[in-house]
């Protein structure tokens, strides 16, 4: 059995090719198909160093991966099944961001504390967000803020390209890694809107007063630093120079790449957003999937760089203030659940096509009929 887009697309992928005048060569084709992915390469160049910068909302990503897609597919594959795949995935993860700017409305009392206890439990009553900062925040940015940034924002390209890759190789995995991805943003979503948590940088700015009846937008999250520590606690220790205080970081290491205008891109992205949808971490939960996916897929030396994405990105929603660690686990944990459950669902469709393709080549156990006689006569 196969998808309903794959036949579609093998359908018009012949009728093309009936269609198609004798003068379009494969050499004509394969020089329109570059040329289409040289303008392309172009226009991204234009749109990042010229017009807006990095194109990195959601919509705009799979706009120009799905651009580029219809450019390779030219002689090799048709442009239709492009259309036919990336539009129920965009529609799909279009539909998510407009619920997800729901769900901090839906008047769920926030989680301040449990989450901070559980980091502090997890170990030895230390926080390790201001642990982090109170060792590693210099009054400049330094090489590691720049590997978190980068880090970050990795996250908002990774799941797209990754589907951009899989389509080109193969659509059954893009249909696999999609699925995936789709289940555990929207798992993160309701978990979102049941149980909406504030990150470390807003508990750090707020007292345990000002947050006692659990709001999900009070205005201490946003009037200023708190040299107290907020709920995380006071440092007590700092680099010299550095702010004793807690700071959202993520966006910091831009400034040593000199790329003011993807650290204005992240704030304002950071903005506009749920800024309670802290558990679990889609940041980690995305990466965790990311690794899960490319495990048995990938050779046995790009393993270790697989191991060493989803603890570097731990680190740096940590260190960031962006997330605590148990946001991070539980992120794992949805991630790691989705993958099992796709998994299984897979192996049990597998397993109904080939009972009905059995089926269909049984020979007849039904007895051969018996050959009539008649009497001789005499």
């Amino acid at each position: 059995m196969t998808a309903p887009g794959a036949r579609l697309g093998a359908a018009w992928t012949r009728s093309m090719r009936r269609l198609r005048p004798s003068w379009v060569t494969d050499d004509v084709l394969f020089g329109l198909r570059w040329g289409l992915v040289g303008v392309w390469v172009f226009a991204l160049a234009w749109q990042i160093f010229v017009l807006d910068g990095v194109p990195w909302l959601r919509s705009d990503l799979l706009l120009w991966i799905a651009a580029l897609l219809l450019a390779c597919s030219i002689g090799r594959r048709s442009v239709f099944t492009v259309l036919i795949d990336f539009l129920p995935f965009a529609a799909v993860l279009v539909a998510y961001d407009y619920l997800r700017g729901f769900a901090d409305t839906m008047g769920m009392p926030t989680w301040w504390h449990p989450q901070l206890e559980v980091d502090r439990f997890l170990f030895a009553g230390h926080e390790p967000t201001v642990w982090l900062q109170e060792h590693l925040k210099y009054p400049q940015p330094r090489w590691w803020d720049v590997l978190v940034s980068l880090c970050y924002f990795s996250f908002f390209f990774l799941p797209y390209v990754t589907a951009g890759v899989l389509w080109l190789r193969s659509r059954a995995g893009f249909y696999r890694w999609s699925l995936r991805f789709v289940a555990t943003s929207f798992v993160g979503f309701a978990l979102f809107a049941l149980v909406p948590a504030a990150p470390p940088w807003a508990a750090a700015n707020c007292s345990a007063a000002e947050v006692a009846g659990h709001p999900s937008a009070p205005d201490c999250m946003h009037h200023g630093k708190s040299y107290d520590g907020g709920l995380l606690g006071a440092f007590t220790t700092h680099r010299f120079g550095a702010g004793e205080y807690v700071e959202r970081l993520s966006g910091r290491g831009f400034a040593e790449l000199h790329l003011n205008l993807a650290a204005n891109v992240v704030r304002v992205g950071q903005t506009s957003v749920d800024e309670v949808a802290a558990v679990p971490s889609l940041h980690l939960g995305g990466t965790m999937l990311f690794v899960l996916f490319l495990w048995p897929r990938v050779r046995r030396w790009w393993r270790p760089l697989l191991v060493a994405y989803p603890l570097l990105m731990t680190f740096s929603l940590v260190y960031s203030a962006e997330h605590y660690v148990s946001d991070c686990l539980a992120g794992a944990l949805v991630a790691v659940g989705v993958h099992l459950a796709a998994n299984r669902i897979e192996r049990w469709r597998a397993g109904r096509r080939d009972v009905d393709t059995l089926e269909g080549c049984q020979p007849s156990t039904s007895p051969a009929p018996s050959r009539e006689t008649t009497p001789s006569s005499t």
